[in-house]
Order: C-alpha cells, then sequence, then structure tokens
C-alpha cells in the first residue's frame, strides 16, 4: 500500500481546509473554487484523495510527504513548500504588502475604524502601548476575506464582528498574551471570514459581535 491509499484525519482535513482558507485570503482561488475544494477535502478518504485540492497551488507540501525534501538538483529553484506541522505552517505565512490604507499604527495612542469604512483584502496592525478597535459590522468590503497581520506590544486588538463572521485566530504567535474570540471559527461560508496572524507581546486581541447579538438571537428562536 502506498502513501495515497493510507487514511486521512480529521486533523489533516482541518490543516488543509486552513490552506485553503489562506489561498482565497491570497487571491489564488475564488470563493467557488474553495467550496468547491472545501466539499472534496472534506469527503477524502485518502491521502490521494486529499492532495487533489491541494496540488496546483504555490508553495503547498502534499500531506504525506517528509518535512525534509530531498535536495533540489544544481540551478532548480524549489519554492516554499507545505510544512505538516500547523505551528511551522504559521510561522512560515507571509506578511501582506504595505499599501496606502491597509496599515494602522498605534503608538501611545488608541485607533478605531467603525460605521461604513472600506476594508481592504490585508490590513497590517502595528501597535505599542496602543489600542485598535475594529468595527465590522456596517463597513464595506471589498472581499469576502479579510486577513489581519498584527505586530502588538502591550496593547490591545478587538474585532466587533457581525453575527454571520467566522475568525480564524490560530495562527497568531501569543507571548504572555491572550487571544479570546467569542465568534464561531471555521471555513468562511458567511458574507466575512477574518483571518488573523502576526506576533503578540503582552497583549491582547478579541473577537466578538455588537452587544446584544446573542439576545436577539434568543427572542428570534435561533
Amino acid at each position: 500500500m502506498g502513501d495515497r491509499d493510507l487514511r486521512v484525519s480529521d486533523v489533516e482535513r482541518e490543516h488543509v481546509g486552513r490552506l485553503l482558507q489562506r489561498a482565497v485570503g491570497l487571491g489564488m482561488l475564488s470563493l467557488g473554487e474553495f467550496t468547491e475544494r472545501m466539499d472534496t477535502a472534506l469527503a477524502a478518504k485518502t491521502r490521494g484523495e486529499l492532495n487533489t485540492v491541494l496540488v496546483d497551488l504555490p508553495g503547498i507540501r502534499l500531506v504525506g510527504q517528509p518535512t525534509q525534501a530531498p535536495a533540489p538538483a544544481p540551478g532548480f529553484h524549489q519554492g516554499p513548500r507545505y510544512l505538516h506541522q500547523p505551528q511551522r505552517y504559521a510561522a512560515a505565512q507571509r506578511m501582506p504588502q504595505a499599501m496606502p490604507g491597509n496599515v494602522i499604527r498605534a503608538r501611545l495612542s488608541s485607533v478605531e475604524r467603525k460605521g461604513a469604512w472600506q476594508v481592504p483584502p490585508a490590513l497590517m496592525i502595528n501597535s505599542l502601548l496602543g489600542s485598535v478597535r475594529l468595527d465590522f459590522t456596517q463597513a464595506v468590503m471589498s472581499t469576502q476575506v479579510v486577513e489581519i497581520h498584527v505586530n502588538d506590544t502591550c496593547g490591545s486588538l478587538e474585532l466587533i464582528v457581525p453575527p454571520e463572521a467566522t475568525v480564524d485566530m490560530n495562527a497568531i504567535d501569543l507571548i504572555a498574551s491572550s487571544a479570546e474570540t467569542k465568534v464561531r471559527t471555521g471555513p468562511p461560508l458567511g458574507p466575512l471570514h477574518i483571518i488573523v496572524h502576526g506576533t503578540l507581546r503582552f497583549s491582547s486581541v478579541k473577537a466578538k459581535h455588537p452587544f446584544g447579538t446573542n439576545w436577539k438571537r434568543f427572542l428570534n428562536g435561533a
């Protein structure tokens, strides 16, 4: 029996799902392609079936391949490959490119975005002894998936998201810090999915719904 015929676990399926989310955030997959590949990944029973959703994505190591790949032949450039352990993959994530409008800096200050503000596909947050509050409930979105790279020291980040939104904080590197989410995680099935990664030092990050959301759901029988 070859590696392609080995059975895959739920952990491997979930990990591949996170890679597909990342590919959507980087513009490598459309939402339709993401949905189709997620269906395939969730139904996959063997490594061969699971690898079909990753094989054409750059920078991906297929499930079951060894972490240490054979040395490339002279003159052959080998790009970055998928690292099977989630924490090693998180460390290899690319930082979004800094562009006008997608960088938020807070130095001994507080920054808030709310109302009908324009949300770019990627945000960079650089905070030192500051607080950043991003309210997405009335924001104008350009993409369904928003990537947030945070570099925070002795600060705080708060995300206010609509009831149907999902937030993924699994790739944050915490150093004497805390990450709390009261929002559903998982694939971007709703109108907004936020992926947060980066490093927090003596800081905190929290994702939550607007005040009263759970009470409204209760009254509506949800």
